[in-house]
């Protein structure tokens, strides 16, 4: 079915009344991050924790410091192999939510992005949330603004937004109800028949949801600039090369809707679905299109199997800005404290409940 690239007019009075907590908020947070560049450009002048160059030493520091501080390290599937491997849970956006929900340490390390530390500082607003670099975004969560938000809300009332999870607290705060790539359908399916629903902010995940439930979904144009680098001609070369492979195709890749028809049997998951699809599958090969990080735990959790990525160079450098040095120097530090203003937190956290509720597909 087609989809949509709708965003309708809205009043010139639609953001009126709207509560400047939201709408002001990814200004501040931006003002956050420039003064802590600051404080790093002053820290460095005067002399700063000493960089550790051995990687074992500093695997043994994170050790350390992690009993000393009552923390935990949460890591996502995309994370570089030895920072996943000094985690203490890795996994995709909703695993990590999970997980961030129920730990009872002190203090939470993401090695992930913004949003995703953002994410767990709502759901644990009496602990510690540390991003180990700020400047671990997401060009995703950057493509839409509580405006765009805000119009489709004012033309469409009666309308649900339903909010992938690679957006910031200000627009989960906007939405009825967050998603991740692993559940999106199911939580889609579960919406009443006769709302409209606004999707955001990626197009391409927004399609094949659409495409899966049968609902006509307004979908905002944002997408992954590493996933919208996997192209049809990738696909089509890796067909070519390994006809046997299977192939593991996540729904937010450009090449999603052509896979079908260059792979009639390509699977299209969600990094966790890739995970337990590899796991259980009889067969040895895996063609993945995805960012290259999953392939260091695929490889771990299936290592009688071989794992090809589609493109080598489908790598996300946000993610790849956490090291271990800076996971070190966090905990050493307690740097960066992730922190959302309480109103909007208090909206945002109804929204990711919401989609805790709903069990994962693939």
């Amino acid at each position: 079915m087609g989809f949509p690239l709708l965003l309708r007019a809205a009043p010139a009075n639609a953001l009126a009344g709207q509560s400047p907590q939201i709408v002001s908020s990814l200004q501040r947070n931006k003002t956050v991050i420039a003064t802590q560049r600051c404080r790093d450009k002053k820290s460095k002048m005067k002399g700063e924790t000493p960089l550790l160059h051995n990687t074992a030493t500093i695997v043994q520091e994170i050790a350390r410091l992690k009993q000393e501080r009552q923390a935990v390290i949460l890591a996502h599937s995309y994370q570089l192999p030895e920072v996943q491997e000094v985690a203490d849970f890795v996994g995709d956006s909703l695993g990590l939510a999970r997980e961030a929900q129920k730990t009872s340490a002190q203090v939470i390390v993401f090695a992930g992005v913004h949003f995703m530390a953002e994410t767990a500082a709502i759901l644990n607003p009496e602990k510690t949330v540390l991003l180990p670099d700020l400047e671990a975004g997401c060009s995703l969560a950057d493509s839409i603004r509580p405006e765009d938000v805000l119009r489709w809300k004012a033309a469409c009332p009666e309308g649900l937004v339903v909010a992938y999870v690679n957006t910031a607290a200000e627009i989960k705060a906007l939405a009825d109800v967050c998603v991740t790539s692993a559940n999106a359908v199911q939580v889609v399916a579960s919406l009443p028949p006769d709302r409209p629903i606004f999707f955001v902010p990626d197009m391409f995940l927004g399609a094949h949801v659409a495409q899966v439930t049968g609902r006509e979904l307004d979908l905002f144009p944002g997408e992954c600039h590493v996933h919208v680098g996997i192209r049809e001609e990738h696909l089509k070369a890796m067909v070519e090369e390994h006809p046997g492979a299977e192939f593991l195709i996540h729904p937010e890749c450009s090449c999603g809707s052509s896979c079908l028809f260059l792979k009639p049997d390509a699977k299209l998951l969600s990094t966790e679905g890739m995970v337990r699809y590899a796991k259980a599958s009889e067969s040895r090969e895996f063609v993945v299109a995805t960012e290259v990080g999953i392939l260091h735990r695929l490889k771990k959790e299936a290592p009688d199997k071989t794992f090809i990525p589609v493109k080598a160079e489908a790598v996300c450098e946000y993610m790849k800005k956490i090291t271990l040095e800076k996971i070190y120097r966090s905990l050493q530090e307690m740097r960066y404290v992730i922190q959302v203003p309480q109103e909007v937190a208090e909206k945002a956290r109804r929204s990711i409940l919401a989609m805790l509720a709903v069990p994962a597909g693939a």
